[in-house]
Formats: C-alpha cells, sequence, structure tokens
C-alpha cells in the first residue's frame, strides 16, 4: 500500500487518537465497533443501531470475537484460526486494510479483537484511545442503523508462540522462565468478591496488574513511561518476552497486553481461556490471597 506522491501511509499499531481518526474518516479504514456489557450481551448493538462512528461496522464480543463454550474452556473461548479469518474478511479486513477498533471507553473490549488481529498476523490495527465516549464527548459525527464493508478474504494466520493453551499452563506452573500476570481487579485475584466464575482466586504463582491501572480518568491510556513504571513494578523487572496474560476470559489481558505493547514492552504472551477456562477443573490447583513475594 503506497501513498501520495509514493510514499508508504503510516501505520497505527496501537492507539489512535480522535483527531486522527475524524480526519480519516473518508481513507476506507476499518472501523469495528465493538461495544459490549457482560451483563446483557445485546447492549452493544443496541447502542451500535442507534448511533455509532460513522462507517462503522459491529462485532459482539460473544458472537464474532469468541466462540461457543462449552462448560470447560472459559466463557470467552478464542474462535478457531478459520474462523477469525471469517469473521475479519466479513468486516473488508484485507491484507492492507488499517483497522481502528473502539467500544465504550477504555478499550477492553476493543483490545481484544486488536490482540486476534495481530495474532493473525494483521498489524496494521489500533485502540481509539479514549472510545466512543471521547468521540462523543467532543461532538464529533455519529449516525444510527447497520452498517457493512464489502467482504474480502482474509490473508493471515495464527503467529506461533503468541499464545498459551491450558496443558501449556499446568506444564509449565513451576517454570520459572515464565511469569503469569492476572488482569483482573486485587480482590477478585485474591479469592474475594468473585460473582463470574465458579470459583475464586487465581493460578498459583501469578502476579497481579489490573487493567484498569492502564488509563487515566477520561478513559485514555497513560503515557508510555508511566506505563513502563507500573509494569515494571507489576511483574517485578522481568522482561516482557518471560511475562503470560491472563484475566477472567481473556479479554481484560488483551489491554494489559495493548498497553505493554503502548510502553514499548513487546513479546508478552496470552493464555486465552484464562481464569474461567482454569478453574472449570477442580483439579487444578488454586491461590487466594494478594501477589506472593
Amino acid at each position: 500500500m503506497v501513498g501520495p506522491e509514493g510514499r508508504l501511509p503510516i501505520v497505527h499499531t496501537t492507539l489512535i487518537a480522535t483527531d486522527v481518526l475524524a480526519a480519516n474518516l473518508d481513507s476506507g479504514w476499518a472501523l469495528i465497533d465493538c461495544r459490549y456489557d457482560l451483563n446483557d450481551t445485546t447492549w452493544g448493538h443496541t447502542q451500535y443501531l442507534d448511533a455509532h462512528i460513522p462507517g462503522a461496522v459491529y462485532a459482539s464480543l460473544s458472537h464474532d470475537l469468541s466462540t461457543t463454550p462449552d462448560g470447560t474452556n472459559g466463557r470467552h473461548p478464542l474462535p478457531s484460526p478459520e474462523a477469525m479469518a471469517a469473521t475479519f474478511g466479513r468486516r473488508g479486513i484485507g491484507r492492507d486494510t488499517q483497522v481502528v477498533a473502539y467500544d465504550q471507553d477504555a478499550g477492553m473490549y476493543a483490545a481484544r479483537l486488536w490482540w486476534m488481529l495481530r495474532y493473525m498476523g494483521h498489524d496494521a490495527v489500533a485502540v481509539l484511545d479514549g472510545g466512543y465516549a471521547k468521540w462523543v464527548r467532543e461532538g464529533r459525527p455519529t449516525r444510527g442503523g447497520e452498517e457493512s464493508r464489502p467482504a474480502v478474504t482474509f490473508s493471515g494466520a495464527p503467529r506461533a508462540g503468541w499464545r498459551l493453551r491450558v496443558e501449556e499452563v499446568e506444564q509449565r506452573l513451576q517454570d520459572p522462565s515464565i511469569l503469569l500476570v492476572d488482569a483482573r481487579s486485587a480482590d477478585r485475584f485474591a479469592g474475594q468478591n468473585e460473582t463470574m466464575d465458579r470459583a475464586a482466586g487465581h493460578i498459583p504463582g501469578a502476579a497481579n496488574h489490573f487493567y484498569k491501572q492502564n488509563v487515566a480518568a477520561d478513559g485514555t491510556m497513560l503515557p508510555p513511561g508511566r506505563l513502563r513504571e507500573q509494569f515494571s513494578a507489576s511483574v517485578k523487572g522481568r522482561p516482557a518476552s518471560e511475562v503470560v496474560m491472563y484475566c477472567g476470559s481473556g479479554v481484560t489481558a488483551c489491554h494489559n497486553l495493548l498497553a505493554m505493547e503502548h510502553a514499548g514492552l513487546s513479546g508478552a504472551k496470552l493464555y486465552p481461556g484464562s481464569w474461567s477456562e482454569w478453574s472449570s477443573d477442580p483439579n487444578r490447583p488454586r491461590a487466594t490471597g494478594a501477589t506472593e513475594d
């Protein structure tokens, strides 16, 4: 893809500001609305139909960014590579398409799509910083109704080493070369106030970095330097290549991965099944309490 006068266009790969998106609404970018509510799975699409960023198409966490849970594979299981490619193709994401994903505010759902595309080899994807809330606060244009993009064939394949399956996590629980990091709140990590999953606690040996630490009060991402400081403390100074992120169902863990990438900390992996998959088997070990020193 070559821009005017033979120049290569800027590719957005982590975050994109609202003013930059506003200046490129007619650029042919794929805008994906990922708004969602865990307690009302139809809320996001209803909000989208009412009003969305012009040109955006909708993707549901439960229907498009997950496959069917069976009680053992977590609440939002990662789709197969073939299913992901089909979903991306239906939304008009080709090899050179710049993708911008957004949700209601801080980006926890948009980050799931961001990670999935990158996992499948598509780097030209960014999350709208501050999401739809910031877009609307700034008085930018919206429109209602269902929109679509011409379908294309998505070309991409999973990148090796980007994810761990539950069997690999079990085998590597005592492996000093990896550190599991839980993106849930400190109370859920400690085994308190668990309302989402069948058991409370965390995977033994894991550290905790609540994803909401990554954003300011207005839902925008913190500056890279501040993020580096926070992650360094959470992962005890380990390099990103030794970090494996997880959460409740493989969603907010992607927000941590986005924040790390924005901070220049590349190479962390994802355990998509996360706590909801891990805790589905009572024979797997569980821990409670705060992060171990």
